[in-house]
């Protein structure tokens, strides 16, 4: 089983290489193509390979594959290593496991309950002396989807990461302004229903990532059902609200049922918890960077723009 799972992730890391190496090949025809097409200076990193690319370009032919790396319409004709990542999403339901950092304080302990309930088919796992790589183990052998774990600082929920399986991504949040259910007066029960999400405001590419990594940690909802969970994007915090509605007099009634907080994004790993330290990083928060010149080598370094919003 482990000689297995060693074998996929291999399979897994060298398609994604692959499909890199071509998306960078594309961009470089791209550009050539446009600074012919508009009569302008090829840049310089570009051009003692100019005359070889123009070359191919010449000869190559529109399809749905070059379509996609080029960003056409027909660019869902050709599965990347995302795909692969969520390819039963929606086709089956998600199973999802919640733990805490070791020896979790009373208060971790009820905002994690509270967790189970917003997630669909989650269960909680007591984390005990487990290490990570047994947990990870574990979730293999019984089909999870999404392992979570929730970490704390003096009582205070403050750090959420999400670790899709198998082969990830895992992504980290920080979390502050934490509301529980307990602490919101007259709370009424909690509906078990699949809910309705709303994602605000998820625009760039970026964005389109991290809502994925959120939406597909939801089952796919019925048309009655009455929960509505919205994730709203403001200043690249996400504020996590939860409701539940019902109509009065053909009047639209919603009542927040809990809990409340709010997430920010700081760190993507292309891998899962477990061999967290090897994988590579897709993307990272970095706030202190004074300097456009810093700012636009690491962007083109790990793909993303560093200055954009979700």
């Amino acid at each position: 089983m482990i000689r297995r799972q060693a074998r996929l992730r291999r399979e897994y890391l060298y398609r994604k290489t692959n499909e890199d190496k071509q998306k960078s090949i594309q961009d470089k025809k791209n550009r050539i193509k446009n600074s012919l097409e508009n009569q302008t200076a090829i840049h310089g990193d570009l051009q003692k390979k100019a005359i070889h690319y123009a070359n191919k370009i010449e000869w190559e032919d529109a399809g749905p594959e070059r379509a996609a790396l080029m960003g056409g319409e027909s660019g869902g004709a050709l599965a990347d290593s995302q795909d692969d990542e969520y390819r039963y999403a929606g086709v089956e339901d998600p199973k999802i496991v919640i733990t805490t950092s070791r020896d979790p304080s009373s208060r971790l302990k009820m905002f994690v309950k509270e967790l189970r309930l917003i997630f669909p088919n989650a269960q909680r796992m007591n984390r005990g002396n487990y290490e990570m790589k047994q947990l990870m183990h574990a979730c293999r052998s019984n089909d999870v989807t999404d392992f979570i774990v929730v970490h704390e600082h003096r009582g205070v929920p403050d750090s959420l990461v999400i670790c899709h399986m198998p082969y990830g991504p895992t992504a980290y949040f920080t979390m502050k302004d934490v509301v529980m259910r307990h602490d919101i007066p007259d709370i009424g029960t909690m509906s078990e229903q699949y809910p309705h999400l709303i994602f605000h405001n998820f625009k760039t590419k970026l964005g389109v990532r991290t809502m994925n990594i959120l939406k597909y940690l939801f089952p796919v909802p019925k048309e009655d059902s009455k929960r509505v969970i919205t994730f709203a994007n403001h200043d690249d915090y996400i504020s996590f609200r939860h409701h539940t509605y019902k109509t009065v007099d053909r009047q639209l009634e919603m009542s927040e049922v809990g809990p409340r907080f709010q997430l920010r994004l700081y760190e993507i790993k292309l891998g899962t918890l477990d061999n967290i330290d090897s994988a590579d990083t897709e993307w990272a928060l970095r706030p202190y960077m004074n300097t456009s010149a810093k700012r636009r080598f690491l962007s083109e370094e790990d793909g993303w723009k560093q200055d954009d919003d979700l």
